[in-house]
């Protein structure tokens, strides 16, 4: 059980509208692999591509070293968890999870001693009576999980699984579903928006845009140094600033607008043609707690307008003084609460931020990060 899946030169279109061009990953054996993106951007359709739902227009799917294009989805030993669970509601629990197991013909004794240890492994035991009417929704959850495993798959695809529960169960549920993954092993590939829950349960992420895969990285990775501003705006908050890096005999400084503030920057990569420019457009990305307010009135003057305590940190959104609004973080602790209207300076985070071109395609930003 598990697999190692590489996906090379896969092509997906309707019609004459390309929605995956030419993607290639390999997804390690036993990884927590996430297929990351806003909606449309191609993670379902890639995910239903591996299950044998969608057709594949050009490239390759392989499990281990067999090619799986052209194997009907029945015969490539996938378990499939859905946004909607699709448990059946006439059959109890335990007829739920041993469902895929006599579609394979396995002896009863057999069949009923997978279903009682897949049960203790989701830790549903005492609920294999009920009907899924009269489950919870994680309950539900609990039981689509067990269905898919207990088969013993080679891969687990899971599309959305969190998507139709509340907020504090979807975190309780990740917890579990990242802890069960790890114990048994499988190869997973997992669909969501939500970023969040990306970060929380993945060991590598894809970050996808337009079907087409903009950062490959575990979750520290893509968090601290994004590829492009997308990734950067997508993966938590941020805040993005028009800046200038100067070059003065290789000393480079980075330069807020017209408020005099100015940071020497190490660690930035500059292709060869712009290298030698003194003067560059960028664009800064900082985090809300990659912003320092600066105790000897130096720095981009901001200006506070509201905030939120969110118990360890409070969120502070203030108004810099060329308008541009932006969210800094705090620790409730730390200091005496700051108060509307009131009017600070900040200053950044040099080894914390990421600075890009003016297009927000490529990061400067060296990939050393304390």
């Amino acid at each position: 059980m598990s697999v190692t899946i590489s996906i090379q030169d896969l092509v997906k279109k309707y019609g004459d509208a390309t929605v995956i061009p030419e993607l290639s990953v390999e997804i390690k054996k036993g990884e927590f692999f996430t297929l990351l993106g806003p909606s449309g951007c191609g993670k379902t359709t890639l995910l239903r591509m591996i299950a044998g739902f969608n057709s594949i227009e050009g490239g390759t799917i392989k499990f281990n070293d067999k090619t799986i294009n052209n194997v009907e989805p029945g015969k490539r030993n996938i378990g499939m968890v859905f946004q909607n669970y699709a448990i059946f509601p006439h059959l109890s629990v335990t007829g739920n999870i041993a469902f895929g197991l006599q579609n394979r013909k396995l002896a009863k004794s057999e069949i009923a001693s997978k279903v009682e240890d897949i049960l203790k492994v989701v830790q549903i035991e005492q609920y294999k009576d009920r009907m899924p009417k009269n489950l919870s929704g994680g309950q539900q959850q609990r039981v689509a999980l067990a269905r898919a495993i207990v088969i013993r798959p080679d891969v687990l695809l899971m599309d959305e699984p969190l998507s139709n529960l509340d907020a504090k169960l979807r975190i309780d549920m990740r917890n579990a579903i990242k802890a069960l993954q790890r114990d048994v092993g499988i190869t997973t590939v997992y669909v969501t928006h939500d970023q969040e829950e990306a970060m929380a349960v993945s060991d590598r992420i894809a970050v996808m845009k337009s079907g087409v895969i903009q950062h490959l990285g575990t979750p520290q990775e893509i968090y601290q140094r994004p590829a492009n501003l997308f990734v950067a705006t997508f993966i938590g908050r941020t805040n993005v600033l028009e800046a200038a890096l100067t070059n003065n005999q290789g000393t480079r400084t980075l330069r807020f607008g017209e408020s005099g503030y100015q940071e020497p920057v190490e660690r930035v990569n500059i292709p060869e043609e712009d290298a030698a420019k003194p003067l560059l457009a960028v664009k800064v990305s900082v985090r809300p707690e990659e912003f320092v307010i600066s105790e000897d009135g130096t720095g981009i003057r901001a200006k506070i307008v509201h905030s939120v305590f969110l118990g360890q940190m409070t969120h502070y959104f203030v108004s810099l003084e060329s308008g541009q609004s932006v969210e800094i973080t705090q620790e409730s602790t730390s200091a005496r609460p700051l108060e509307s209207n009131q009017t600070i300076f900040l200053k950044v985070k040099t080894d914390k931020i990421n600075i890009y071109d003016a297009r927000g395609e490529l990061n400067y930003t060296g990939s050393d990060r304390p």
